[in-house]
């Protein structure tokens, strides 16, 4: 259609121009009118930048298989397209948006390169201050991003070395009380040895010992009104038969299980003058035996800790894999118990029928730090007590994964806004504003599912959804996990915020037209 320097002169990107400069742009640009239907696609060479002249125009973004609407609107004059034509090849020149027409629209439609040679010509310094704006918010957030992750490793490290501290510091103490005890009782052999003792005697006691171990390993779990009871029993008995220090070997012998019936079976099995270094004997063994299963307990308490960490990190393992989810929450939440605390009650609501999952259970890991943090930081913001809910669901045919907390809410008005890059409710140096936009690459634009907000005071949900089954690869799902699906193209809006580096969420306005 012919192109009218006049009518394009009164749309409110071009009013400024002189007549020459709106005779270039019909010159080298056009009028075009398009009826009902798609202008362009998303991933196809961005080669036209389209300012509306009447019409309505809607925007997509595509989210796995499907065409997510991000904007629509009738406002004369927004445009799109190749809008960052201007910064040639140093970005991909894509589109990076699908744009469609409800009715039929006029466009006025200029070349990418007559863009950017007008940009260039006629705005030399709001070029340069444009491509500042760009590669430096790419830098910056790298650089903040990079900044993130070293702060939450380094959160995840002193957790990690605080909850291994504990049993390695058991460990120790009870392997220097154990070779102590041990001690004593070679000390104990030799003075038994060079008693007089009949071999049956003997035979009797290591009877005794062997019998006395088995009931160790066997002990019962009493409450505490129990074990005293049992202690003041056990205590009475030693005293009435000439025990040194009952009061003392009491409580080792309630821990191991052993009452008066057991006393009484000893006593039938020595004679009165060395039921004293007998009891002392089965008391080393009963020591060495208790502190022995604490070693092991502790032991374990590690590698406990150190599979979690290798399953949190996902060390050894394939980056795309079948999942099961309940394994990932289980060792986010090992792994930041000590950032947890424990004023703040875990419930954990898991649906042990949910089938397992293809993901990339690294960069879940990633998410749930992320919800697990900020819900942590919500509960300890509204006093540092609360609880934090995490459940598991299955929802049609995703799986749901939920973390509820108790603090304070999310306000209505920055709602909209939370998984925005560099946008925080945290006071300045705790947050970077990136954990949220993450946590939204990694759901949406990584595995194809949405990660969704409800929030009311002492009730806030972050809800993950993610796919049963793996996407169709010829979709894209599955392949080149780095790949971000608004690469820097160029061809965002008035905002210019389309970069490599910035999550495509819904609620990002640089989809919007201007």
């Amino acid at each position: 259609m012919p192109c009218d320097p006049a009518e394009v002169g009164t749309l409110f990107l071009f009013e400024k121009l002189s007549p020459e400069q709106l005779g270039r742009l019909c010159a080298e640009g056009r009028t075009e009118r398009f009826e009902a239907g798609p202008v362009y696609t998303e991933g196809d060479p961005a080669t036209c930048f389209y300012v509306m002249i009447e019409g309505t125009v809607v925007l997509y973004r595509r989210v796995g298989g499907d065409d997510v609407e991000v904007s629509r609107t009738s406002q004369r004059g927004v445009y799109a397209g190749a809008m960052q034509a201007y910064l040639g090849d140093r970005v991909p020149q894509v589109y990076t948006n699908s744009m469609r027409v409800t009715v039929p629209t006029r466009f006025f439609v200029l070349p990418a390169r007559s863009f950017s040679d007008v940009m260039r010509e006629w705005f030399p310094m709001a070029a340069h201050l444009l491509e500042g704006l760009f590669f430096g918010s790419k830098n910056t957030q790298r650089a903040v991003g990079q900044r993130e992750r070293l702060l939450a490793l380094g959160s995840l490290s002193a957790g990690l070395t605080h909850e291994l501290n504990n049993p390695a510091a058991a460990a120790v103490r009870a392997t220097a009380t154990l070779r102590e005890r041990v001690a004593k009782m070679r000390h104990k052999l030799a003075v038994i040895s060079q008693g007089a003792y009949s071999p049956e005697v003997l035979a009797a006691l290591i009877e005794i010992q062997e019998r006395t171990a088995e009931r160790v390993a066997k002990a019962p779990v009493l409450s505490p009104l129990e074990a005293s009871d049992r202690e003041d029993e056990l205590t009475d008995w030693l005293d009435d038969h000439g025990i040194p220090e009952g009061w003392r070997i009491a409580p080792t012998f309630v821990q191991a299980g052993l009452d008066v019936d057991w006393l009484e079976q000893v006593a039938a099995a020595v004679a009165a003058d060395i039921l004293p270094s007998a009891v002392g004997w089965l008391n080393y063994t009963v020591e060495t035996e208790l502190l022995m299963d604490e070693i092991d307990d502790s032991t374990s308490r590690i590698s406990h800790l150190v599979d979690a960490a290798k399953q949190y990190a996902q060390l050894d393992r394939a980056p795309y894999r079948v999942v099961d989810v309940h394994e990932l929450l289980d060792s986010t939440l090992l792994m930041l118990s000590g950032k947890i605390g424990p004023r703040i009650e875990v419930v954990k609501d898991y649906d042990r029928t949910l089938p397992a999952v293809p993901a990339y259970p690294a960069e879940l890991n990633q998410v749930w730090t992320n919800l697990v943090d900020n819900a942590v930081f919500a509960v300890n913001s509204a006093g540092g007590e609360g609880t934090l809910t995490v459940r598991t669901a299955r929802e049609g045919d995703r799986l749901l994964v939920e973390f509820g907390d108790t603090g304070p809410g999310i306000p209505a008005d920055v709602r909209g806004r939370i998984f925005d890059p560099f946008f925080t409710t945290k006071p300045v140096g705790e947050g970077t504003g990136l954990g949220l936009d993450i946590s939204w690459r990694i759901v949406v634009d990584k595995h194809h599912g949405s990660l969704q907000v409800e929030s009311a005071p002492g009730d806030t949900r972050f809800r993950v959804l993610l796919p049963l089954t793996a996407p169709d690869t010829t979709t894209g799902a599955g392949a080149d996990a780095d790949t971000d699906t608004g690469a820097g193209t160029g061809t965002g809006t008035g905002t210019g915020t389309g970069t490599e580096d910035i999550p495509d969420t819904a609620s990002d306005t640089a989809e919007e037209p201007v």
